[in-house]
């Protein structure tokens, strides 16, 4: 395990030792999974070795699940929900909004729930991987190939009754 890559030097001793075999398990800051394969090459580590080492990324945040003591029945407006999903997921028929009770001393939230995007890096997603790599052309690959983005995990946390839309684009910013 390595802590967090924050320097080409890091990133080396990263990729050495999973080219020699080994799995490696580390952090690097991004906004997304496909962010992080352009964070390695802004690093200076060579697209050959990312391709040659890196087996997937996992992108994760955390959001406030609504309280189950006081969440009240909500409406989610279309012209929100279509900003956060870009088409990608039809608004739900019902949600829940935040109301507030002793419980969750009176924010309408309490607890937190897990949301989480994966990138495997397919051999269409490395054919992507290259010097000065478009990370919206390696985004829309990893979608094709299966990954579901933050946005849309969060998306499923909304129609789930679990947290609001206002939570997930406070939590996940950036868009699709």
């Amino acid at each position: 395990m390595i802590g967090e890559i924050r320097d080409l030097e890091t990133a080396e001793m990263a990729i050495q030792a999973a080219l020699t075999g080994h799995l490696v398990l580390s952090t690097l800051h991004t906004n997304d999974s496909p962010s992080a394969v352009t964070r390695l090459l802004e690093l200076g580590v060579p697209a050959y070795l990312i391709n040659a080492s890196v087996l997937g990324v996992l992108g994760q945040r955390l959001a406030r699940t609504l309280c189950p003591q006081c969440k009240a029945p909500g409406k989610v407006h279309e012209s929100n929900w279509s900003v956060l999903t870009q088409g990608f997921k039809l608004a739900p028929d019902n949600s829940h909004q935040t109301v507030g009770c002793p419980e969750c001393r009176h924010t309408g939230f309490r607890g937190r729930v897990g949301l989480y995007e994966m990138m495997e890096l397919t051999n269409e997603v490395k054919k992507l991987i290259v010097p000065n790599a478009d990370v919206s052309k390696i985004s829309a690959q990893a979608i094709r190939d299966g990954m579901i983005p933050l946005r849309i995990a969060g998306a499923q946390q909304i129609a789930a009754g679990e947290t609001t839309l206002e939570e997930i684009i406070r939590v996940v910013p950036k868009a699709i």
